[in-house]
């Protein structure tokens, strides 16, 4: 599949992408540029996901410095440690105005292979899961090697605002939460990925979002991945369903709204 970069701003669109680690240390001496360019490419917002309480408050400060920042909070699934998870639960508990999704937090059962570990996984979701309906906040969802699973838990546990980043599975495994209103995420890495381009040929427009996952996923595994290749996202999903670009970012759009908001509006008041 060819790639190239594409300007959104020039088709007078605007995306978010759903999913970044922009607290990622590979961008402590650009940050501010790297998100320039993500700026003037047409993207509105970042949601910034972390992986433990140092990214949720590392994020919370960028957020300060960077409005375009929107603040995510969860515990990467290979923290198996119940005592990480509850302080987890009570900052997301005290924050929860100034976060637009709980995230990411999940099921990877690529990294984790024992039985007994992977309950462990499984409660520490659930409670994320339970969290994500208490406060009405988005989940935003890690299922690596474990998206059957992942989404069975989720409709099993009544989940109802659920975002599935970087969807490893087949689309078969995944259609279940289509119909339950799940929303999928696709990275830049789909002009290299087969699983990821069937999974756009096979899912509906209307159950896709747009993400980077940066500093990884990116069109090219051995460059550091950033907002900015949101463009490309649109230019697969176009190719891949045969639409018009311009029908695709809007759709994404509109699909980013119903999840979560107008995220664009966020404010922080930490």
């Amino acid at each position: 599949m060819k790639h190239r970069p594409q300007d959104l701003s020039l088709m007078g669109l605007r995306l978010v992408d759903v999913h970044a680690h922009m607290c990622d240390p590979g961008f402590d001496q650009d940050r501010g540029a790297v998100l320039e360019r993500a700026r003037r490419a047409g993207i509105a917002a970042v949601v910034a996901v972390g992986e433990d309480l140092a990214d949720a408050r590392k994020n919370m400060t960028l957020s300060r410095a960077h409005p375009m920042l929107k603040v995510a909070a969860g515990l990467y699934p290979t923290h198996l440690d119940w005592t990480q998870a509850h302080e987890m639960v009570g900052f997301i508990r005290r924050h929860h105005t100034n976060l637009v999704a709980i995230g990411e937090v999940g099921l990877d059962f690529w990294a984790v292979q024992e039985a007994a570990l992977k309950e462990v996984q499984r409660g520490i979701f659930k409670m994320f899961i339970d969290l994500s309906k208490e406060l009405d906040l988005p989940l935003n969802v890690h299922s690596r090697s474990a998206g059957r699973h992942a989404v069975r838990m989720l409709l099993e546990s009544g989940a109802n605002r659920v975002h599935m980043h970087a969807f490893d599975g087949k689309a078969s495994a995944a259609l279940p939460g289509v119909a339950a209103g799940f929303l999928f995420s696709i990275p830049p890495s789909v002009v290299r990925s087969r699983q990821k381009q069937k999974l756009v040929k096979q899912l509906p427009l209307a159950s896709l979002l747009a993400e980077t996952d940066s500093p990884v996923l990116g069109p090219l595994p051995s460059e550091r991945n950033e907002p900015a290749n949101i463009g490309l996202v649109v230019q697969a999903i176009a190719q891949l369903k045969g639409v018009e670009e311009e029908r695709v970012a809007a759709q994404l759009w509109e699909n980013t709204r119903r999840l979560y908001g107008d995220i664009t509006l966020a404010r922080h008041n930490f």
